[in-house]
């Protein structure tokens, strides 16, 4: 089946246009892409930003990908050329697509396309995802998604609204859900010093973890500045300038945490 945009048309036909194509999967928001390996999920990744977030997190090291309105307009077709271009790459790397952001989920359709077209080119997909849009993921998508990495910011709910302006139950929902199908998970957790590292905190994160029965690995993230210029740049006053990163002993005290719940942890 074609994926090609309908032909350039002018004034209101064209803001149709658009939006059929939009909510069809065919036409996205793109921030930017990377290669990387040894992140974001196994082997050599080609990792894919999408524009759109609906959390503020305080940590967040993009926030220019948080409006949906600023990423690259991109075709589906776009994309997987690309995709094509580096398959052969990233089956000989036991590596694949990752879709991060921004919220892959925000564009729901776009990231369906992708990953079944990823799926019929032989490549490992992994889902970055807050998990707080995990209801706009149909089967389907999580049909073609052989790995979730599930950014689970905090445990308790007055600290996760804290950290993000949002509800953590969502986040919760979707990762029971994931269980229940038999997706594969790696949990993030960031530690963040002052604002998520209280144990009450960390034991309600692992707490909720444990009980997924298909969480491979748990990774204790140190908070760290290098978000801190492009806030800057925005104008965008950062809540956490004058916050220090944990320590190596806090962070393995936090790992130690998710281990004494028989967690595979890093």
């Amino acid at each position: 089946m074609s994926t090609d945009l309908p032909l350039p048309v002018v004034g209101a036909d064209l803001h149709h246009e658009e939006l059929a194509a939009v909510r069809a999967g065919r036409l996205g928001r793109v921030h930017s892409w990377e290669l990387v390996t040894g992140v974001d999920g196994p082997g050599t990744r080609l990792t894919v930003f999408l524009s759109g977030c609906l959390l503020r997190c305080q940590y967040c090291q993009n926030p220019d990908t948080w409006h949906e309105h600023d990423g690259m307009p991109t075709t589906l077709d776009e994309l997987v050329a690309k995709l094509r271009r580096y398959a052969p790459a990233l089956r000989a790397a036991h590596g694949g697509v990752t879709l991060s952001g921004g919220e892959p989920l925000v564009q729901p359709a776009f990231t369906a396309n992708v990953f079944r077209a990823a799926r019929e080119l032989g490549l490992h997909t992994a889902l970055d995802t807050s998990g707080f849009l995990g209801a706009h993921a149909t089967d389907a998508l999580l049909d073609d998604t052989d790995l979730v990495l599930l950014d689970v910011k905090s445990g308790l709910p007055d600290t996760y609204r804290l950290v993000t302006g949002q509800e953590v139950a969502p986040t919760l929902a979707f990762g029971r859900r994931l269980a229940d199908r038999g997706t594969a998970m790696w949990i993030r957790f960031v530690l963040v010093p002052g604002l998520t590292d209280a144990p009450e905190n960390i034991d309600a994160v692992a707490d909720a973890v444990a009980a997924w029965s298909t969480v491979q690995r748990v990774e204790v993230l140190p908070f760290h500045q290098l978000g801190r210029d492009k806030w800057t740049r925005l104008g965008i006053p950062y809540p956490l300038a004058d916050t220090r990163p944990p320590t190596p002993e806090q962070t393995a005290a936090a790992r130690d945490r998710f281990r004494a719940r028989g967690l595979t942890v890093y």
